[in-house]
């Protein structure tokens, strides 16, 4: 016992002393923290802004149910439906564009000067938001549903790609070399070796993208890319707020339901167990 408390305190002797590391990495914070502060000035909620909170309130607390009810084009069940089916085209277009991407981005797979080169692709990708390209594509498709399919598949590319190439470059090659042994040819090989190694991990990914396009359906139709989102914006600007209400209910119902299934779907495909 004694001789293996001599060497526990001869291995915390020996570790190396980082503290003016930490010291430096503490200020560099702190003067991060103080600076990002001094561009947001708070001058209190304005009597106008309460007014407008209360409202909201309000109009949660007292939603206009005949909207929930409307099945007709303006109705919420069937703006949700527009919502959802805008998510679901864009993420499914995007996950199957960002696989092309993806191998040929991996360093295993491709040449580095290749993978660099579709690396840069995905990164240029990432780097525009959601929004931004909605407002370059609604000049191209014009307003609607078709814009909101083309921007989410576009903003999906860069995010799921870039996790399709870490599924990929964790590869188990010991399976390939097996398989390679045993005489089997590339399409075998990929068939057995490769799909059943990252199927798993392209459809988590993939669901995880949806929850994100679905919140983000929403946003892109303020600028009028389809959804929910542009009637939102105007019964908010109308101040309508009865309407508004209902709209937000039914949003926060929608995201919570495709949450708790998305999590059911990626726990079984991550544990094998729901």
């Amino acid at each position: 016992m004694n001789n293996y408390s001599e060497n526990v305190l001869e291995k915390l002797s020996s570790e190396p002393k980082n503290l003016w590391k930490r010291i430096l990495i503490f200020l560099l914070i702190l003067s991060l923290v103080i600076w990002g502060n001094t561009g947001s000035n708070f001058n209190g909620i304005t009597e106008k802004g309460m007014n407008v909170a209360k409202a909201i309130l309000y109009g949660i607390t007292h939603p206009e149910t005949l909207l929930l009810f409307n099945w007709t084009s303006k109705g919420i069940p069937m703006l949700l439906l527009e919502t959802i089916s805008i998510a679901f085209l864009g993420t499914l277009i995007g996950s199957l564009l960002a696989i092309p991407f993806a191998f040929l981005s991996a360093t295993n797979i491709v040449p580095k000067w290749v993978s660099l080169i579709f690396r840069s692709i995905t990164m240029l990708i990432r780097t525009i938001p959601a929004l931004v390209w909605a407002l370059i594509w609604i000049r191209v498709t014009g307003p609607g549903a078709f814009c909101g399919v083309v921007t989410q598949s576009i903003a999906s590319i860069g995010m799921v790609s870039k996790m399709y190439i870490t599924a990929i470059e964790n590869l188990d090659t010991g399976v390939l070399e097996a398989l390679d042994a045993c005489g089997c040819n590339t399409l075998e090989k990929i068939r057995v070796g490769v799909i059943p190694q990252l199927s798993a991990s392209f459809i988590s990914t993939a669901i995880y993208r949806f929850d994100i396009n679905l919140k983000d359906a929403t946003i892109l139709g303020i600028v009028g890319a389809g959804g929910i989102g542009f009637p939102l914006t105007d019964a908010i600007a109308n101040a309508r707020w009865n309407r508004v209400g209902a709209f937000v209910i039914c949003l926060v119902l929608l995201v919570i339901i495709i949450e708790w299934i998305s999590t059911k779907i990626r726990a079984r495909l991550a544990r094998g167990r729901s």
